[in-house]
């Protein structure tokens, strides 16, 4: 039940981004995980045992998959898995920037139900609920209508321009980047650019919530190969993602190598 879920995970995200504040980044313990996964700190380690006591205590029946906690084939057969990144841009974390965030989300049946992208230190909340739209702060928000793909400002990785990743050209849009997924996702919800592209292989941790702000706010969110996104695979990355307007998402993916 979307509307049942949504104000838990408001609440999570809200204590999660109190937890974490307490937290200097740059004096914070790190260490890399094995295989050139990326650095992790303790923050992390705490915003997911908080999120994970905060959110499996009031939903026992539903799976798990967060990015700090060792992925289990149980989750695969609940009805309902909660989907987390506890502190989505560690290395922006670790910097000192304020442009980290906490991503939650729950999946049923391989759709997202319920979500929120919180930004505590830059006092930006974004939540959505299947059929209920989509809000920053408790506003509205809407994707751009913005429909050629000439001038269109996206947001997407050095790699992006790469003249292989596209048919012909490369379009002349105007490309700019943010460290977390989450929050570029979000920007193209609320309406601030006009796309947002990757075409590496993604953690589903780092786009579920995005996915479904995104859809609430009118956009169209798929794979590099304009397929939907699905969630709660037992290997959890997906293909890319693309994510515009539906006009400009059509754009985008048909121009694509």
């Amino acid at each position: 039940m979307p509307a049942h879920d949504l104000p838990l995970l408001i609440e999570a995200a809200r204590a999660a981004g109190d937890l974490a504040c307490r937290y200097s980044g740059s004096n914070t313990e790190r260490w890399d995980k094995p295989g050139g996964a990326g650095p992790v700190t303790e923050a992390d380690i705490a915003v997911n045992d908080l999120l994970d006591h905060h959110l499996r205590g009031a939903r026992p029946d539903y799976g798990w998959l967060s990015e700090e906690s060792k992925d289990t084939p149980d989750r695969l057969s609940a009805q309902r898995v909660f989907i987390i990144d506890p502190i989505d841009g560690t290395r922006s974390f670790i910097e000192g920037s304020r442009t980290w965030a906490h991503s939650i989300a729950v999946a049923e049946q391989g759709r997202v139900t319920a979500a929120v992208i919180y930004l505590p230190q830059r006092d930006k909340l974004y939540a959505a609920a299947a059929g209920q739209g989509a809000t920053l702060n408790g506003a509205a928000i809407r994707t751009s209508a913005r429909t050629d793909l000439t001038g269109a400002q996206m947001l997407a990785a050095r790699p992006t321009d790469d003249a292989k990743n596209w048919q012909a050209d490369v379009p002349d849009y105007t490309r700019a980047y943010r460290p977390s997924l989450a929050y570029r996702l979000s920007l193209v919800a609320e309406g601030k650019f006009d796309a947002m592209l990757t075409l590496r292989k993604t953690w589903e941790w780092d786009i579920a919530a995005g996915d479904l702000i995104l859809r609430e706010a009118g956009a169209v969110a798929s794979d590099r190969a304009a397929q939907p996104l699905l969630f709660n695979n037992p290997t959890p990355k997906l293909d890319g993602v693309v994510a515009a307007n539906p006009a400009l998402h059509a754009a985008i993916t048909g121009a694509l190598a």
